[in-house]
């Protein structure tokens, strides 16, 4: 449908209901992986290796998206390797986002000795490279669930205290900042219940953004081997596994790297929805 400027109107909800969707499904997908994963994504047989897809000639019914190298299910360690990529997306999304938006609401409302602290250290941190800072944390700190999640917060809070700054700045020139002082409202109380409320929908559309980043940090990771053991099913591992085979069986390669990309944008997606439909000046 076309408006007088003869542009094309987004349906109201759309992006918001499928990328929702989509995230619902993987997230029931990995808590009820146990149940509804037809094999253990571990048990190997070396006879059922590279089998294709079931559609495909020469594949086994049981094994529905074919199997790799050592003959084991791709579908049933993809379902527990989105275990592993939702965790790191929500512990390590929710803690970059509580210290980096506080920081950030401090440096950009409170001003003064504050800001020059906090967006000085922002500017250092950002001087180096990211990911090459998360192999390097992993290499000092060790290997495991924990030390991804710790390089992934170590890295990242500097992405929502930047915006937070910038949009506490923002609000904080506002008329209703001014009024809420005059009346007598302390600075802190100002923050929490004026500021704060204003730069909330653009919180919540950088966490969802952050849940994404994280998945892909712990994917690099887990294609160098410096996520979690080798042994247990990540998405990055497969990868890494199926880039080595690519001509001989594809498919371990596609479904795990499809999956990715595909929950990484429904993250990002998900919250511009969010952002479009909580924020009263958007809507």
């Amino acid at each position: 449908m076309l408006d007088a400027r003869g542009q094309i109107r987004r349906l109201p909800g759309v992006r918001l209901w499928l990328s929702g969707g989509w995230l619902a499904l993987l997230v029931l997908a990995a808590i009820f992986a146990p149940l509804i994963s037809p094999h253990d994504p571990l048990a190997q047989d070396l006879f059922a290796g590279r089998l294709p897809p079931v559609w495909e000639q020469g594949s086994d019914p049981a094994f529905l998206l074919g199997t790799d190298s050592l003959g084991r299910d791709v579908l049933s360690r993809m379902l527990y390797g989105a275990r592993l990529a939702l965790i790191v997306a929500l512990v390590a999304g929710t803690l970059t986002c509580l210290i980096g938006a506080t920081l950030g609401l401090i440096a950009g409302f409170f001003r003064g000795w504050a800001d020059l602290i906090i967006s000085r250290l922002i500017d250092i941190w950002m001087a180096f490279p990211p990911v090459l800072f998360a192999i390097l944390l992993i290499a000092v700190i060790g290997t495991g669930l924990t030390s991804v999640i710790v390089a992934i917060v170590v890295i990242d809070w500097t992405r929502f205290a930047r915006v937070v700054r910038a949009e506490a700045m923002s609000q904080g020139a506002m008329d209703y900042v001014a009024s809420a002082q005059v009346a007598g409202r302390g600075r802190l109380g100002t923050a929490m219940t004026e500021i704060l409320p204003n730069v909330l929908p653009t919180i919540v559309a950088l966490l969802t953004l952050e849940m994404g980043i994280a998945i892909i940090v712990e994917a690099i990771l887990s294609f160098v081997n410096l996520s979690i053991s080798t042994d247990q099913p990540t998405w990055g591992g497969m990868i890494a596994e199926g880039r080595a085979s690519i001509y001989q069986a594809w498919w371990v390669l596609v479904f795990p790297l499809f999956t990715l990309f595909l929950t990484v944008l429904s993250f990002s997606q998900f919250g511009e929805g969010l952002k479009e439909h909580f924020d009263p000046v958007l809507r």
